[in-house]
């Protein structure tokens, strides 16, 4: 078992990979060249320009990317250049119902968050992102699960955080090629603080690792952890990921989910000579997030983006990069090059989802969760990625469910489901269309379960 911090990791990480930056240097940098934000919505007719242009520095790409994501805007086309000391991005963005930027306060939100005061370094960011282990929204407990993937697992780590008497308020669920990977932030039922006694954690976590490990002896195969770091979630669960190796497949004799040809990515990393760069392309249906899924993994496998270009085209996505890695070298053997096609093939498919979504909004209480996954359990449904929130006194739950034989989920299932729990809580089914952009940008619960993120932001800008 091993208990770590994501911040000692994550600054471990940046003092043996990055180049050092003394703080006042940067700070002083800023202070002298100010990042200039501009929100344009009359150059084009049918979307927001958003120009960024900054100091560089390790990370800032991502940043600024992460930024407009968690706003659940979507990036429809954009053109990064960074080579030498000054970052200059343009991104073409939509709301979720395709159209314009025109809130005043998200536009002033996003001119505040890439703008000077959201580049200050006070120890943590200035904007309230989705973050593990920040206080913002309530105190809580961040924990962190990875193991072996098997239906009804949901539905057996929340029976046991509820028995132990603690309250989820808040968790993202990701489940790829047969591996879970899990943040959740739970506080203690009786006070709604967060849990800090050694004791009653030490008991949680055995509790959590024995159901994770199930039969087996391996150490390896399941993994806990508590977090009080500054780890993006939707990040975090990408290391988790990546450190599990999932991109290499399913270990143990567990079976690798299928992917329909259509929705596996083309991705192809060839070598730009005049330029000293290698060119990363990728050619997938396009989603919401798919930038900074792809980014994110580039930044986390240590490699700088200098110039890339982003653009969709109907349901399709064309997406180039150019690289190197943080000690200036291109991708120069075959097995590196294939490493990097494995993990930004994983990256792009850990956020799809085939089947149904159910979005179900209910009073809070404790074992509210635990009630509806053990629901599901019991009638054939397995969860491959879920969103738990809490606003105020009010759950929001949304799950991307199949049915746990493979098949497509029955209709009368869902029939069923609705009469069982139907008349405790509002409870809403979507089909999965085979774009999955168009149901990220339809749904109105799950880009708002992320831990909070709608509900701080309106407190944010009020």
């Amino acid at each position: 078992m091993t208990v770590f911090r994501t911040a000692d990791l994550y600054n471990y990480m940046a003092s043996v990979c990055w180049p050092y930056f003394d703080p006042e240097y940067e700070n002083l940098s800023i202070r002298i060249n100010p990042p200039r934000v501009s929100v344009d919505n009359s150059t084009c007719h049918d979307c927001t320009l958003v120009k960024v242009d900054s100091v560089n520095k390790p990370g800032i790409l991502l940043e600024v990317v992460q930024i407009l994501s968690d706003l659940d805007l979507t990036i429809t086309k954009a053109y990064i250049s960074s080579d030498g000391g000054w970052f200059m991005d343009v991104f073409h963005v939509t709301n979720q119902q395709g159209k314009k930027i025109t809130d005043g306060k998200t536009i002033d939100y996003i001119e505040k968050a890439l703008g000077p005061k959201g580049h200050i370094k006070d120890g943590t960011k200035t904007w309230p992102g989705k973050q593990v282990g920040v206080h913002c929204a309530g105190d809580h407990t961040a924990i962190e699960l990875i193991g072996r993937d098997r239906p009804g697992l949901l539905s057996e780590i929340s029976a046991v955080l509820a028995n132990l008497r603690f309250n989820v308020a808040a968790a993202e669920v990701w489940t790829h090629n047969s591996r879970i990977a899990c943040v959740l932030y739970v506080n203690d039922d009786a006070t709604s603080r967060a849990v800090d006694d050694p004791t009653r954690l030490s008991i949680m976590e055995e509790q959590l690792k024995n159901l994770l490990r199930g039969c087996e002896d391996d150490e390896k195969v399941a993994r806990t952890s508590f977090s009080m770091g500054f780890t993006h979630v939707d990040r975090r669960l990408h290391q988790m990921f990546f450190a599990d190796r999932d991109y290499e497949g399913g270990t143990g004799g567990t079976t690798v989910v299928d992917y329909p040809p259509s929705s596996k990515p083309k991705i192809k990393v060839e070598l730009c000579v005049d330029k000293g760069y290698s060119v990363v392309s990728v050619q997938c249906k396009d989603r919401a997030k798919l930038m900074f899924d792809i980014v994110c993994t580039l930044t986390d496998m240590q490699y700088v983006v200098f110039h890339a270009t982003i653009s969709s085209d109907g349901p399709y996505a064309s997406q180039e990069y150019y690289i190197r890695h943080m000690d200036g070298c291109i991708l120069d053997t075959e097995g590196e090059k294939e490493r990097v096609i494995k993990c930004l093939e994983a990256a792009i498919q850990r956020r799809v989802s085939e089947g149904v979504s159910l979005e179900l909004s209910a009073k809070d209480k404790v074992g509210l969760l635990s009630e509806v996954t053990r629901i599901l359990r019991e009638n054939g449904l397995s969860v491959t990625r879920a969103g738990v929130t809490t606003i105020g006194e009010q759950a929001v739950n949304v799950f991307y469910v199949r049915d746990a034989s493979g098949n497509p989920v029955d209709m009368n299932t869902i029939e069923s489901l609705r009469k069982e729990i139907g008349h405790t809580m509002m409870f809403n089914v979507k089909k999965v269309p085979s774009n999955s952009k168009a149901l990220e940008a339809t749904s109105t619960g799950w880009a708002k379960t992320s831990f909070f993120f709608g509900n701080l932001l309106e407190r944010f800008l009020a």
